[in-house]
């Protein structure tokens, strides 16, 4: 009880100091009006004496967390002023009697049922005790006393009112503290599942959303603000604009007249960041009540996962490609072979007029380049086995743009730098692969910039793995073909094969790696070839 009992104590005072106010106000105003019903005099010794215990009370209230006394010593001081009240206004005649049921609500108030009847029964000792006292004569003869038979039937009454007061006040004040027991209980028990929901919703792995029926976000779970990337409270903006929802699914959604139906849609999500996200989101309808309904959305970053599916997919058109490729190289090579040997010697002992040599030429050259083209798509469909070996890609990347500045594709206007670390980059790899890689990367480069510019060549590596990437000041891809680079046969320059991009896809999965695109048209395009830790090579092998 001690815990909650200096406030309870701190609202009486406040009442006692209220009290003494309005009544200092009352006996001022009855002074002013010129009224001999309450003489300043005594209203002035009775106001004291209430204001100086409401003082004591205050003064005594920090005591009151530590001893429980501190509360039957405020009411203790409450029975002496009203006694003394009692006393000087005619005792058993008082008309002021009635203000000891007052401490007896307090006291209830306070210390509950035992409270209120332990102060009725000290009221009674009071009151019995100034009776006593003026039939006694011990403070001098009082004149106009009643008969004692009548003082005690009025005693008695006053008696009978104080207990029936403190009995109903302490009923009431159980009530109250049972409710009030009750009612904390059932908030705790309530901000406790609060707690626990939103503990539970917080800790989804999946991002959610609700929204209401004017479009505006309720709640953003903590996984909804990793994956959007949104730092700051998000709540009252419209949902369209915090989920980037296309315009199709959002109208969808609005006109909607199936109350069960859930919709699902994966699209693009740009980041505050700058990064472009894949998002897969789910929204189901949430009724509000009041017929209105919102949307509860859920969602998770699938960027990951598409990037599987299509890796898949595209592995399942390696292994049809594989397939087919013993087939052609006997179908093509082979013949492709027998037929150019022929046009030579042919060229060579036929007397060929000027025109008919030129068309000779052509038909050689594009059998070379044919054959080229077979050879590589060759090398891409049926590799051959890896020699893989403890290499440093700095050097690999440095050959390769040592040997870029002789390339056909590379002209006075184009800048190739390099930027590696100053230590060694150990991998397990083969060097052949490796440097293919980083030429194949190259050169697409130098085919994206035909009026020149900067192709920077560079090596980084963390505690995640090592990353080596080209970086060109070219035409750039549009977003929506970035996925089909890596397709066979996608080239977009005019010239080749059609399979450099394809072949690097291939190498770097093959070693467990990712390649990373980022691109605007008309700014450029970096792609790096990312490989994990295991790629690493000890640095002391």
């Amino acid at each position: 009880m001690s815990a909650t009992l200096k406030p309870r104590l701190s609202r009486l005072v406040a009442v006692r100091l209220w009290a003494g106010t309005l009544l200092a106000l009352f006996a001022f105003a009855l002074t002013v009006v010129g009224s001999g019903l309450w003489p300043m005099s005594r209203a002035s010794v009775a106001l004291a004496g209430l204001f100086g215990v409401a003082l004591v009370d205050l003064a005594t209230l920090r005591f009151a967390d530590r001893f429980a006394a501190t509360a039957d010593a405020h009411f203790a001081l409450d029975a002496a002023l009203i006694s003394a009240y009692v006393y000087a206004t005619g005792g058993v005649t008082s008309v002021f009697t009635p203000l000891y049921a007052l401490p007896v609500v307090a006291a209830a108030g306070v210390q509950y049922r035992r409270g209120s009847l332990r102060f009725a029964l000290v009221a009674t000792l009071c009151l019995l005790g100034i009776v006593v006292w003026q039939y006694n004569g011990w403070g001098g003869p009082v004149d106009g006393l009643p008969p004692p038979d009548v003082a005690m039937l009025t005693v008695g009454i006053n008696v009978f009112a104080f207990l029936t007061v403190a009995a109903l006040a302490g009923q009431l004040a159980e009530n109250l503290r049972s409710a009030d027991v009750a009612v904390e209980a059932a908030s705790e028990k309530i901000a406790d599942l609060e707690a626990f929901n939103r503990n539970v919703i917080d800790h989804l792995a999946a991002g959610l959303t609700t929204m209401d029926a004017f479009g505006r976000v309720m709640t953003y779970n903590r996984s909804a603000a990793a994956i959007t990337g949104w730092s700051g409270d998000v709540t009252g903006r419209p949902v369209t604009e915090v989920l980037q929802l296309p315009d199709d699914f959002a109208t969808a959604l609005a006109s909607d007249r199936e109350p069960g139906r859930a919709r699902r849609a994966d699209f693009g999500f740009r980041r505050p960041d700058g990064r472009t996200i894949e998002l897969g989101v789910s929204a189901a309808p949430l009724p509000l009540g009041a017929g209105q309904r919102g949307f509860i959305f859920t969602f998770q970053d699938v960027t990951d996962i598409k990037g599987l599916e299509r890796t898949a997919q595209l592995r399942q058109r390696l292994a049809a490609i594989g397939e087919m490729a013993a087939g052609i190289a006997h179908e093509i090579r082979n013949p492709l072979a027998s037929m150019s040997g022929a046009m030579q010697v042919l060229r060579g002992e036929l007397p060929l007029s000027p025109d008919q040599a030129k068309l000779m030429d052509i038909v050689l050259r594009e059998s070379d380049r044919l054959n080229a083209t077979i050879q590589s798509f060759l090398a891409y469909a049926r590799p051959s086995r890896a020699a893989v070996g403890r290499i440093d890609a700095r050097r690999a990347v440095q050959d390769a743009a040592a040997l870029l500045k002789t390339s056909p594709d590379a002209s006075i206007n184009h800048d190739i730098a390099v930027t590696v670390p100053p230590t060694p980059v150990w991998l397990d790899f083969d060097e052949h692969q490796l440097r293919q890689i980083v030429w194949n990367l190259a050169t697409n480069g130098l085919k994206a910039m035909p009026k020149g510019g900067r192709l920077s060549l560079f090596v980084d590596e963390d505690g995640e793995g090592v990353a080596i990437g080209v970086r060109d000041e070219g035409t750039g891809i549009p977003a929506r073909d970035i996925d089909q680079i890596f397709h066979p046969f996608r080239g977009s320059f005019g010239r080749g094969t059609g399979l450099g991009l394809a072949i690097v896809h291939r190498i770097v999965t093959d070693y467990n790696g990712h390649i990373d695109v980022r691109s605007d048209v008309g700014s450029g395009t970096t792609i790096v070839a990312r490989f994990p830790s295991s790629a690493l090579a000890p640095a002391s092998a």
